[in-house]
């Protein structure tokens, strides 16, 4: 498994162990790519883990962005299966035989995401449909609910994509679709290697089942003020989308968001 960190040295040691905990009956490899921390990452985390021959910590000399950390442990990792976590994240016993179990079950999964609990006892919202301006209109104008944002199942469902916080790459998915799309910083990548899975004809699906442990934020929190994380997303939605694609949803999200606060104002 990959575990990309920035500066949150305590979630990973939390996240490392939750994994060790549960793999004990599986050869898992853990990666740890250090994304440039200035908190005494590194040091820290091989202090704690050192004594452990299957925990692997890369060290990056700046923060190049998550989809650059994933690949730098993707390039390296001899696992079978490819397993991204979030650094602020916690598996739950019995992660890996459930993973494993379902997609032993049928021959064209590609990406398995799971669901996420934030620590309030809720549930993250993390399936997505692949963005697009017809499902913009619908519900962001017509009205329709959780067609373009994000949503989550109460069974197991095939599904656009799927947060990259934890997510699964099959054997088959990883020798088609390879590394992640290295122009993306951070947001869109998940859904970006979701749609080059599906182009090769597999699936990608959403298993309720296994439950993960998310601290939401956390691991992006170094990189901007809170209320301006959305701003991160504009650059990735350029290059997924395309630049005249994202002016058009872009429009379509700013008077749909306007006209629903002005009909909520009178």
């Amino acid at each position: 498994m990959i575990i990309p960190n920035y500066n949150t040295k305590n979630e990973t040691a939390a996240c490392v162990r939750s994994c060790l905990g549960d793999g004990a009956i599986y050869k898992i490899e853990i990666i740890i790519v250090d994304n440039g921390s200035e908190d005494g990452s590194y040091d820290y985390l091989n202090r704690l883990f050192k004594r452990y021959s299957n925990v692997t910590i890369l060290k990056k000399a700046s923060n190049e962005g998550f989809s650059k950390a994933v690949n730098a442990g993707l390039i390296i990792s001899k696992g079978k299966y490819k397993y991204i976590l979030n650094s602020d994240t916690k598996i739950k016993k019995g992660t890996f035989s459930k993973m494993i179990g379902f997609i032993g079950s049928r021959e064209d999964i590609g990406v398995v995401g799971t669901k996420l609990i934030l620590p309030d006892g809720s549930i993250q919202k993390s399936c997505f449909n692949f963005p697009g301006i017809i499902n913009a209109i619908k519900e962001y104008w017509l009205g329709y609910r959780e067609v373009y944002s994000s949503f989550y199942k109460n069974t197991v469902s095939e599904v656009d994509a799927v947060v990259g916080a934890s997510f699964f790459i099959t054997p088959v998915a990883y020798k088609l679709a390879g590394l992640f799309d290295e122009r993306y910083f951070m947001y869109y990548e998940d859904i970006d290697y979701c749609r080059r899975v599906q182009n090769f004809g597999l699936k990608v699906f959403y298993l309720p089942e296994v439950e993960v442990f998310h601290s939401h934020g956390l691991s992006g929190a170094e990189f901007a003020d809170k209320d301006k994380q959305w701003r991160r997303l504009i650059p990735s939605s350029k290059i997924y989308n395309g630049i005249f694609k994202y002016y058009i949803l872009n429009y379509i999200l700013w008077t749909g968001q306007k006209f629903n606060t002005l009909k909520k104002a009178i």
